[in-house]
């Protein structure tokens, strides 16, 4: 963390290093305990004492307590390996990145570990309960030119979604609007009336009794902009804990899946200019791996 630059109009912002250390973060440690226990340090490893001066733009380091984590089941399955890239398949509430109380579930750590590549990185994410392919780098030179790719849009992507089928439902069908999320809430929203940021072409794929597997290519990457686009069209995606409503999960209730699966990607090799295309082996319906 660090502390914020100085700001000339608040020339004693806090009395001390502690006094800034509680504010920001005694919700989520003990702060007294940590400094008592020197594990909270400046740059060089210096520990940080409750009563140094306070000074911006200085940062500190700590390790929090991890709390325990419930396994995410299913198996991450290596769909391919090379010198620079792995991609995998990854089972759905697994998380890409260690992030809030999945940190050891998470691709990123599990697969340093099992692998031994501890520079491994994720190219592009996956939402946690997404299910599907994930392209990774196995070592930081690697990342530069496989994320300008990502960012240029010049990955293909296609999803597959389990929904309701409506016949009435004209399709193929593209999807645009202006997709945004605030931050402390759950669900994104469409901003009316503002400039398109998001598009999805929504095609039918094929049909299984009352409900129908949908074939769906972003040409956007906003949050959850599959699940939004497909509520918009009135066929919420199957399992969705979040669209329409938000429901009441148990963070280690992996009983209903999200029926969206990361199914195909498809690049020029920004290295080698070799085509590149890999396919989940996972297919829909997803059932439970717990």
């Amino acid at each position: 963390m660090r502390t914020p630059d100085l700001d000339r109009s608040r020339p004693d912002p806090w009395p001390s290093m502690g006094a800034w250390l509680h504010e920001r973060l005694s919700e989520f440690i003990d702060v007294p305990a940590f400094l008592a226990e020197q594990r909270i340090v400046y740059e060089g490893g210096t520990p940080a004492v409750g009563t140094d001066p306070y000074r911006p733009h200085t940062f500190v380091w700590f390790h929090r307590d991890l709390s325990e984590e419930a396994p995410v089941p299913g198996r991450i399955h290596v769909v391919h390996r090379d010198e620079q890239l792995i991609v995998i398949d990854k089972p759905a509430f697994l998380s890409t990145i260690p992030r809030g109380k999945h940190v050891q579930q998470s691709v990123v750590v599990r697969l340093r570990d099992e692998l031994g590549l501890p520079e491994l990185s994720p190219l592009h994410r996956l939402d946690r309960v997404t299910s599907g392919l994930l392209i990774m780098a196995t070592e930081k030179r690697w990342r530069g030119a496989y994320q300008t790719m990502f960012q240029r849009g010049e990955v293909g992507k296609t999803y597959h979604a389990l929904a309701a089928h409506r016949p009435e439902l004209p399709l193929p069908a593209t999807v645009r609007n202006h997709l945004g999320k605030r931050r402390g809430t759950m669900q994104a929203e469409v901003v009316p009336d503002a400039a398109a940021n998001a598009e999805s072409l929504i095609e039918l794929e094929s049909v299984l009794g009352a409900d129908a597997v949908y074939r769906l290519s972003p040409r956007t990457g906003r949050t959850h902009q599959l699940r939004m686009h497909m509520w918009g069209l009135g066929v919420p995606i199957s399992g969705d804990p979040l669209y329409p409503v938000v429901r009441p999960v148990a963070i280690d209730d992996f009983s209903t899946p999200l029926q969206l699966l990361a199914s195909e990607v498809a690049f020029t090799d920004p290295l080698s200019g070799a085509p590149r295309r890999f396919e989940s082996v996972r297919t829909l319906p997803l059932q439970s791996e717990a």
